[in-house]
């Protein structure tokens, strides 16, 4: 059920083991975040520790929608900065509770991406008074389907929340930016064939063996390289999936190979999805999902403000992320957060605590205007 969004109101309750000290360090505020359990539909605890250490922040006014938190400053800044991050994580993989060494911070979501949130509760702490007005964003289920995402349903209810200059998604990047992203789309190819006895294999048609033809030109495909703004987004088109046959004494009369795009930004939905058709025009092609990307967007002001304070060279984002649903509303957006990406979901995964650190002085820096 949602809760109605509100400035005001009760303080939600919280124990004394889902208090979070924001005022700690980045590095034991990351560890308190990852002791708090919050797989994705069950992040109310956590919701609830961010709610309330933010309703504590006098320069902040709060709101609530479901189990996400948006805290905002209303200084009258000539721009408005969102800093967003998602409070779920993936199922547990014997990676609870936190553990600390001298260099990292292991644990479940550590780095994705409550490195992430950690650095932006502290800059919500700290910054009282920054440059430009600064949006807040903690957001529940990303890690599933999109029509359960909590940004998605507050871009649906509340968008004017969302509406920015510049939006910097905590996403793990191993403390560079990576900017826009790539779209998504997901096909299904039907082979046909005639059903037979297998004992009778010669008077049937068998549309296992036909969808060789379908993965032998998959295999020999050579996806497309595409330079948008000095940055290469490299595409990807690839058989995920392979589903024959109704019984073990049946020859199958039908075979679907499931196909997973992922497409350069300046690539459409339509033009993506006319990319597949093209290369499958004899085939029965259904198209189940398709999710567009997001372009870089370094020419905007406040994005090319912000790499430049960071003395960044951005890199392309392969890979979907929620900048495709800010760019959709208008929002240039950037993936800027500790962590290394290719250990989100891994039983292993960790964050460097020097990417902790680096992420909240250089975030802080520029939003102080330092």
């Amino acid at each position: 059920m949602t809760t109605p969004a509100t400035t005001s109101g009760a303080t939600p309750a919280t124990t004394p083991e889902t208090a979070l000290d924001v005022a700690a360090d980045v590095v034991a505020l990351t560890r308190a975040l990852v002791d708090i359990p919050s797989e994705s539909g069950e992040e109310a605890a956590l919701a609830d520790a961010v709610e309330t250490a933010l309703r504590a922040m006098p320069h902040l006014t709060v709101e609530r929608i479901g189990d996400s938190v948006v805290a905002r400053t209303g200084l009258g800044r000539d721009r408005r900065v969102i800093v967003a991050g998602h409070l779920d994580t993936v199922p547990a993989a014997g990676n609870l509770p936190a553990r600390l060494d001298p260099e990292r911070l292991h644990g479940l979501g550590a780095c994705d991406m409550k490195g992430g949130v950690a650095v932006a509760l502290r800059l919500a702490a700290t910054l009282t008074a920054p440059v430009h007005d600064v949006s807040y964003v903690f957001y529940a289920c990303e890690e599933v389907s999109g029509d359960r995402n909590g940004l998605a349903q507050i871009a649906t209810e509340h968008p004017e929340l969302l509406h920015a200059d510049l939006a910097i998604l905590m996403e793990p990047s191993d403390a560079g930016v990576e900017a826009g992203c790539q779209g998504m789309l997901m096909a299904d190819i039907t082979v046909r064939g005639a059903r037979a006895h297998t004992a009778r294999a010669w008077q049937g048609v068998n549309a296992a063996h036909r969808a060789a033809a379908v993965l032998k030109r998959l295999d020999d495909h050579t996806a497309e390289r595409v330079v948008i703004d000095g940055l290469e987004y490299r595409e990807g088109l690839s058989a995920v999936a392979v589903r024959a046959g109704v019984a073990e004494n049946v020859v199958p009369d039908s075979c679907v190979i499931t196909v997973n795009l992922r497409f350069a930004p300046s690539r459409s939905p339509e033009r993506a999805e006319a990319y597949v058709r093209d290369l499958f025009p004899e085939y029965e092609v259904e198209i189940t999902e398709v999710t567009p990307g997001a372009l870089p967007g370094l020419d905007r002001p406040a994005a090319a403000s912000f790499v430049a304070a960071l003395g960044a060279v951005p890199r392309p984002k392969l890979g979907w992320t929620d900048v495709a649903r800010f760019t959709a509303l208008g929002t240039p957006a950037l993936n800027y957060g500790p962590g290394d990406p290719s250990l989100a979901h891994t039983p292993g995964e960790y964050v460097p605590l020097a990417q902790l650190r680096a992420c909240e002085t250089r975030l802080a820096d520029w939003l102080g205007g330092r």
